[in-house]
């Protein structure tokens, strides 16, 4: 009887423990996040039930699983209580890399919460995120080196290591160059602020916001739903536009092809009222000038400022597309016209053919009648 109860005490004293006390730790964060409303930490650290459960298993376990006395496992009690300590390994990772996540997270809410200067909660979005992910990079490393030294063959290696670490330093050093210098890139982008989460930029000819920044690439989502992924290094070592630098403020250009004719003062008023009824100008500055000519157009520029750059877009299509269709209705003769007629050629320039032999009748009818053209010569006319 007692080979048969002494193993469900153990294991079951030991799973109850753990259910007992994250429950007891969960409902005290769910009642300290209750009473501070203004700080998510404590609701953050509730996603850490889980591997504390499983932390809180497996070292119970570890600790008691020989006083089951149960055949099996003393014979294969090195074995379980490996297979134990991986577990406990694992889950006392995967519990700090959540215990991390909701400190970065509820730090970033907080200053989000009380920051007013849009692009530094931008900034310290991307610090936090990167410095989330080196941590995250840490710990699964040490974990991982931490499980392959609980194997004894492992140590051995692990000496050897130790002992050729010069060596083996400069070959991984050239072999992984590009991976390290991904890795120090994106540690400049995140601390030098040269690009950050929610920028506008522009590379490669293509106008995107920057959606994601890790250690070792960087995502910018297009206006058209697609998402360029590119080395964190391209950053760092090529020139690119950031429309987000300095803020977010932009001024948009609008350019007119028109006839000479074109009433430059009217479309100055008209662009002025236009704006003014636009909810994406915000008011700062506008102009319309004429920037250029040639021998057949004028090229007509208006400018609009708005607050970023979906609204500056927005107010150039607004402006061009509403100018056309008043110039279209209003001022029809102003829009640049082609020419298909061949033009007039001055009289001077007329061609006279050679003269012929002379009428032997002095253009007179033969018929006896006065000549019906007036006796004109047809290359006169």
């Amino acid at each position: 009887m007692e080979a048969v109860l002494r193993p469900i005490v153990v294991i079951g004293g030991s799973l109850v423990v753990t259910l007992v006390v994250v429950w007891l730790i969960d409902r005290t964060l769910q009642r300290i996040d209750t009473r501070h409303p203004e700080t998510p930490l404590w609701g953050l650290l509730r996603r850490c039930r889980i591997p504390l459960q499983l932390m809180l298993a497996a070292a119970l376990l570890l600790g008691s699983y020989l006083q089951t006395e149960i055949p099996v496992v003393v014979h294969h009690a090195a074995g379980i209580g490996q297979a134990l300590t991986l577990v406990l390994i694992a889950a006392t990772a995967w519990l700090l890399v959540r215990a991390a996540a909701a400190i970065v997270e509820s730090s970033y809410a907080r200053y989000a919460a009380g920051a007013r200067d849009a692009a530094r909660v931008r900034r310290v979005r991307t610090q936090v995120t990167l410095i989330q992910r080196v941590v995250t990079a840490v710990v699964i490393v040490v974990a991982a080196a931490s499980m392959l030294l609980t194997f004894p063959q492992m140590r051995a290696v692990g000496t050897s290591v130790l002992a050729s670490a010069g060596l083996l330093g400069i070959v991984a050093g050239i072999a992984a160059q590009s991976t390290l210098g991904n890795l120090f890139a994106g540690l400049q982008i995140a601390f030098g602020d040269m690009v950050r989460i929610g920028d506008t930029v522009v590379v490669d000819g293509q106008w995107g916001t920057v959606e994601e920044i890790t250690l070792t690439f960087l995502s910018v989502r297009t206006w058209d739903e697609r998402r360029i992924t590119m080395p964190v290094s391209y950053f760092t070592s090529k020139p690119f536009e950031n429309w987000s630098r300095g803020g977010a403020q932009m001024t948009g250009a609008v350019f007119f092809h028109l006839d000479h004719s074109a009433p430059v003062e009217k479309m100055r008023q008209h662009l002025h009222e236009l704006l003014q009824e636009s909810p994406d100008w915000d008011g700062r500055s506008w102009s319309l000038v004429v920037t250029d000519t040639t021998p057949s157009t004028i090229v007509v520029r208006a400018l609009a400022t708005a607050r970023d750059a979906d609204a500056v877009w927005a107010v150039r299509c607004q402006v061009r597309e509403r100018m056309i269709e008043w110039l279209r209705t209003e001022h029809a003769y102003a829009l640049p016209r082609i020419a298909i007629a061949a033009a007039p050629v001055p009289h001077e320039t007329l061609r006279v053919p050679p003269p012929g032999p002379v009428d032997p009748t002095g253009g007179a009818d033969p018929r006896g009648g006065a000549d019906p053209r007036g006796g004109a010569d047809p290359g006169e006319r």
